[in-house]
Order: C-alpha cells, then sequence, then structure tokens
C-alpha cells in the first residue's frame, strides 16, 4: 500500500480489486463514503484530496472483507429502503427494492379499499421492520403490529422503529400465531421462500451471510404460505387485504391458494419493475 495516496486513486484501485474478485466496483464507493463519513456529492469534490493513513486501512480492510463475501450492508450496517435508512445485520434479511414495490401497492389497495380511517395491519415476519415502519411513516395513522419467530431479528425491528420514530407493536412468535384473538384489515408478509434446491445457485454474500431462516423454506419454498391459508380468514375484516411477496416462479401456485381461500375475493399476481411474478394480492370484500 502506498504511503500517500490521493481518494481517487484509492477509489480506483479497490474498484479494480472488487471487479478482479467477482464482485461489483460500485461497493468501493459505498464503503469509501462510510469510512470518511461523505456523501456522494462530497466525495467527488474531495477526489483530490490525500486519503489519511488510517482512513486508508480501515477502507481496504472492508474491500477485503467484501471480496471475501461478507455483504456491503453487514461492513456499513445500513440499507437504504423506500428513502430512509434501516439498520441490518447478519440476524435478519438485508431489505430488496423489490419489497418496496409490495408496500407501494398496498399502500394504494389501503387507500382504495379500506375505508377505516385507522387500518390495522399485520406484518408477519418482519425481519429488519422494513414493511411495518415504512406503512406507519407512509400512512401515520395506521395501528401496525409486526411478528417475527426471532428475537434477534425482533430486537433488530424495534430498534429501527424507534429510530426512524414509528410506534409499531412486536410480538415474538410463528408466522399468524400472535394475531390470534384479533381482526385486522391488512395482512401483508415477505416470508421465506426460497426452495432448498435453489441454494446451490444463490450468490455466496446471500448464501453464506444470511439468515437461512429468511431465506429458505419447504415444499418448494411454498411451506409457510399454505401455513398461513388456514388461518387468514378467520384474522380479516371485511374489507380487508392480503399481500405476499413471492418467488417469481411461485405466483400461479400461491394465487391458486388465495383464491381457494377467499372464492369471492379479488385476487391477482402482479409483477415487479423487471416483470416477475413478484407479488400476490387478495382484496375480500
Amino acid at each position: 500500500m502506498r504511503s500517500t495516496e490521493k481518494i481517487f486513486e484509492a477509489l480506483n484501485r479497490a474498484s479494480s480489486y472488487l471487479r478482479d474478485n467477482g464482485r461489483e466496483e460500485a461497493a468501493a464507493g459505498i464503503l469509501l463514503r462510510h469510512v470518511l463519513g461523505l456523501s456522494q456529492a462530497s466525495l467527488l469534490a474531495s477526489m483530490r484530496d490525500e486519503m489519511a493513513e488510517s482512513d486508508k486501512v480501515e477502507f481496504w480492510k472492508l474491500i477485503e472483507q467484501h471480496a471475501k463475501g461478507t455483504p456491503v450492508q453487514h461492513l456499513t450496517g445500513f440499507e437504504e429502503f423506500y428513502g430512509r435508512r434501516f439498520s441490518v445485520n447478519p440476524d435478519v434479511l438485508i431489505p430488496r427494492p423489490e419489497t418496496e414495490e409490495l408496500i407501494e401497492e398496498a399502500v394504494n389497495l389501503i387507500r382504495q379499499h379500506i375505508p377505516n380511517g385507522s387500518p390495522s395491519i399485520a406484518d408477519i415476519g418482519t425481519g429488519s421492520g422494513i414493511i411495518a415502519v415504512t406503512l406507519k411513516s407512509e400512512i401515520p395513522s395506521a395501528k401496525i403490529t409486526a411478528t417475527d419467530i426471532s428475537q434477534a431479528a425482533l430486537a433488530t425491528a424495534e430498534k429501527n422503529a424507534q429510530e426512524l420514530g414509528a410506534e409499531i407493536d412486536f410480538k415474538l412468535g410463528d408466522l399468524l400465531e400472535p394475531l390470534q384473538g384479533e381482526k385486522w384489515d391488512v395482512i401483508l408478509s415477505n416470508p421465506p421462500y426460497i426452495a432448498h434446491s435453489e441454494a446451490v445457485s444463490m450468490c455466496d454474500s446471500v448464501k453464506d451471510f444470511e439468515p437461512h431462516s429468511a431465506l429458505f423454506a419447504n415444499q418448494e419454498g411454498l411451506a409457510l404460505y399454505t401455513e398461513m391459508m388456514a388461518d387468514l380468514p378467520g384474522l380479516l375484516n371485511k374489507p380487508g387485504i392480503v399481500g405476499f411477496e413471492i418467488g417469481y416462479r411461485q405466483g400461479e401456485a400461491v394465487e391458486k391458494m388465495l383464491k381457494n381461500t377467499f372464492p369471492h375475493a379479488k385476487t391477482y399476481v402482479k409483477k415487479d419493475i423487471n416483470k416477475n411474478d413478484r407479488m400476490v394480492f387478495s382484496i375480500i370484500t
């Protein structure tokens, strides 16, 4: 490592190193901003400044960790989601942009179909809390409950709710079990839906660093949807909404489950921005 190095030189060197190790070059910029505590604009303005030795050591340490597979979000401790910064760690799934589309569709449906000025919403398998916290931020009058089977995940979600000023009722328990005894206007879930057989083709930064309990499910990824069907009718108000994020091959199967569970509802599959089946909704009237 050179004794003197300008910021742009360090960035170029790190980008090349990541590329040579099969990683996205853009990660170098994210990690550099993290180490230097700079915004994108401030980083661009500082490119010809000399980089402090301590910053170089810390930056290169993170670059090497990422090259070996550690997700960038685990190195920085956060991910941006729906315009907000959420804390993440190895106890929770890293937020994906597809889930933003689930929330966007849910918000539109709630405004169209739920007359209650304070809709009751349940987020099943909340993980880092992105669905619950984002919905509370987008619909401040909503009463939101979030469940998870993992105490560690709930601790992360509670931290995010507190940092983002969202009042959420968090409950520990398996799937819909913590909701028993009440009724809800909206039930949403992004459950584990990856088939175990797909693990061999997954990126190592996902497979080796994110919690398998939040990724994989039995029955070719459909097990948790199947488990929820029996209890859903008794937990929903009318009108009511159910929404699931799904794997891109699961649209037909999950749509069929919901149609069997709610034969008189309007049920449909919605594609994501990449034209893949990504969510299934039922509107119960």
